[in-house]
């Protein structure tokens, strides 16, 4: 039951990655020179081996890693929503 949580999980943090990627916020273009250079790829890749650690953890039965996921989800939730609502 915790892979199939921290993989849906996974596919919201997907979703909000994506999302605040192409709302075109100010906040993007003061993002340091390298990320520019290296373009969204790196981003997603963090984000996938972030998942891909949840999944691996929740995988062994470790329960603090599926934790751990629900609260980083949570944390890119909030600071999505305050970007994508111009409230940053």
């Amino acid at each position: 039951m915790a892979i199939l949580v921290t993989f849906l999980l996974g596919i919201t943090n997907f979703g909000l990655h994506r999302a605040v990627m192409e709302s075109g916020h100010p906040l993007l273009g003061q993002m340091p020179w390298f990320y520019h250079a290296m373009s969204r790829r790196l981003s997603f890749a963090v984000e996938f081996l972030m998942l891909l650690g949840g999944l691996l953890l929740a995988a062994e039965g470790i329960v603090w890693g599926a934790i751990g996921y629900a609260i980083y989800t949570a944390l890119n939730g909030v600071s999505a929503w305050l970007i994508l609502t111009r409230r940053v």
